[in-house]
């Protein structure tokens, strides 16, 4: 597919950094976490790892842990025995199993239920796992890469997402940044867009100087994945510049054309006022004490004398972010 050859088009300063990212840690076997919104193009990025590393000429196997029922994705990942379970007639292999020699690209990590993250830890702690219903002891070996457009971090205050697998996963983080913050990238992936689609559907189209302008300065809320379909859609359609031209007047002016709400009428009791207060005072002094110690989570646990978990839970709360991810 074309998306997989133009992910990382090297045409904004972010993405060369992820380039010079991919090109580090290629080669090793250390384990990658992707993250960033839907339709950036983390699965490709997951691929470039894969093709540039010595499991190239091994299986990509890819699990997307939200299209699989809670209840079938520990026999889809180890696999299960016969009879272990109404219905399993037949030995059947997981995916790690097939991914020996290669890549298992675990997509949307964060939905893994609990008991399952559990297992997964122990997996990727002793490289090894059994099969439902069975007890020999299968040995991975696999490149674990995987991927989220969730935030961990607030998951993990929540009680939703464990700690100990998040800091397995994340050897190396890298953030996919999303098509508005790169837009010097959109003509070029406009061309090999429109040059992939008219060879599919044996058109010859183009489009305009003023379109390409209007697809640079869109919103693309839907990332990589909206503007390839926007590019298919002005291909297929005679009509499809035109629709694009009103899609994109509603993106410039629905802010600008929306009624103006009256204004409220101010009825905050003085505890509510209070509670506000308390709450930016808290936020204030998080963010202080969380700057003064480089953002190392531990130590601002201990200065301000509550528990890690809970730290993270005040930082989840307060929207604060650090300057290492601020950065990305």
């Amino acid at each position: 597919m074309i998306t997989e050859r133009v992910a990382l088009v090297d045409g904004s300063p972010k993405m060369q950094a992820i380039r010079t990212i991919i090109e580090n840690v290629a080669d090793t076997d250390a384990m990658v976490l992707l993250r960033g919104e839907s339709g950036v193009g983390k699965d490709l990025v997951a691929r470039t790892i894969h093709a540039h590393s010595p499991r190239r000429d091994g299986p990509f196997v890819k699990v997307n842990c939200a299209a699989i029922p809670h209840g079938l994705l520990e026999s889809e990942l180890f696999g299960h025995e016969k009879g272990a379970f109404t219905g399993a007639h037949r030995r059947k292999p997981g995916q790690f199993e097939y991914a020996k020699g290669g890549t298992m690209y675990l997509d949307e990590i964060a939905e893994l239920p609990l008991s399952l993250q559990a297992k997964l830890l122990h997996v990727l702690q002793d490289f090894r796992f059994a099969r439902v219903g069975g007890h020999a002891m299968i040995d991975v070996d696999a490149r674990v890469i995987a991927a989220t457009n969730r935030d961990l971090e607030r998951q993990m205050a929540l009680g939703e997402f464990r700690e100990d697998l998040y800091y397995r996963l994340n050897v190396v983080e890298l953030r996919v940044p999303p098509l508005r913050e790169r837009r010097e990238e959109i003509p070029g992936l406009v061309e090999l867009f429109l040059a992939r689609f008219n060879e599919q559907y044996g058109r010859q189209k183009q489009i305009s100087s003023e379109t390409l302008t209007r697809l640079t300065e869109y919103s693309w809320s839907g990332n990589v994945r909206e503007l390839e379909n926007v590019v298919r859609r002005m291909v297929v359609l005679s009509d499809g510049e035109q629709a694009f031209d009103a899609l994109a007047a509603r993106d410039r002016n629905g802010h600008a054309a929306a009624t103006p709400r009256p204004a409220a009428i101010f009825t905050e009791s003085l505890r509510d006022i209070a509670r506000r207060g308390a709450r930016e005072a808290e936020r204030k002094a998080l963010a202080e004490v969380l700057e003064r110690v480089r953002w190392n989570r531990a130590e601002a646990s201990r200065i301000l004398k509550v528990s890690y978990k809970t730290l993270l839970h005040k930082i989840a709360e307060c929207d604060l972010t650090s300057p290492a991810r601020r950065a990305v």
